[in-house]
């Protein structure tokens, strides 16, 4: 895996990982690298250093079932994160974003449901959104 720093021409600067510098070429070529931001695919790639190993192993990544466990419990706190401070809009969600964006209504944070169709014009717009991750299965639930 490769991570390569990214700028979009619309100066956003970001980051992604690839399988190789091979991979990073070929999708950028079809048009597949897109800023997260506002979703233009003029990107670049920038200057960065070199991760350089060390010589110590981390643990984390000798035990796959903990960073499955920690990826996990992230992706619960950034969703709790969502809906304990953020605007909870239903199916409402790209009308209302595209109002917020375009100042029609009042600057917030918010979520909810869209389709496909409707993210893509989202982006296709420069309306930033992303998508919210999916709520893991719950531990003490499991079996």
């Amino acid at each position: 895996m490769i991570r390569y720093a990214l700028q979009c021409d619309g100066g956003h600067g970001f980051e992604a990982w690839f399988g190789d510098s091979a991979a990073y070429d070929d999708q950028a070529a079809r048009g597949l690298v897109e800023c997260p931001h506002c979703g233009s695919r003029g990107v670049s790639k920038q200057i960065m250093a070199p991760a350089v190993a060390g010589t110590r192993k981390s643990t984390l990544s000798a035990d796959p079932e903990k960073m499955r466990t920690l990826m996990m419990q992230a992706a619960r706190e950034v969703r709790s994160h969502v809906e304990q401070n953020f605007d909870y809009v239903g199916d409402a969600f790209a009308r209302e974003a595209r109002d917020i964006h375009e100042g029609r209504s009042e600057k917030r944070e918010i979520y909810g449901e869209a389709t496909p169709a409707e993210v893509k014009k989202l982006k296709d717009d420069g309306v930033p959104c992303a998508p919210l991750p999916p709520l893991p299965p719950d531990p003490a639930k499991a079996h």
